[in-house]
């Protein structure tokens, strides 16, 4: 059984900075690239970053230059770093991972910048 745990959401003023952490219970964690997705109101669930099993990353158009993912294999933990928040960064964001074919999801986390 695969579980995520999000923290780290909050109010922020834009151009502020928050950091999301995810907190992973599964075997071989260093092994699975990681997620990080977001959800605002209205709208569809987009990805936001991941990083692989060999620390390569990809970001969204939005998030590029902005935010930053990483991991922490010791600990079964992966981060979302983000900075120069704007309104439209206010979402729910998740964190995902899939393992044997299968998708786990955390139960979210919300994010609120305000202007």
């Amino acid at each position: 059984q695969v579980q995520l745990v999000e923290s780290g959401g909050g109010l922020v003023q834009a151009g502020g900075s928050l950091r999301l952490s995810c907190a992973a219970s599964v075997e071989w964690f260093s092994a699975y690239t990681m997620r990080w997705y977001r959800q605002a109101p209205g709208k569809q669930r987009e990805l936001v970053a991941l990083i692989g099993a060999a620390g390569n990353r990809d970001y969204s158009q939005s998030a590029q230059g902005r935010f930053n993912i990483s991991r922490d294999n010791g600990k079964k933990t992966f981060y979302l770093k983000m900075d120069s928040l704007k309104p439209e960064d206010t979402a729910v964001y998740f964190c995902q991972t899939i393992v044997k074919g299968r998708e786990y999801w955390g139960q979210g986390t919300q994010v609120t910048v305000s202007s």
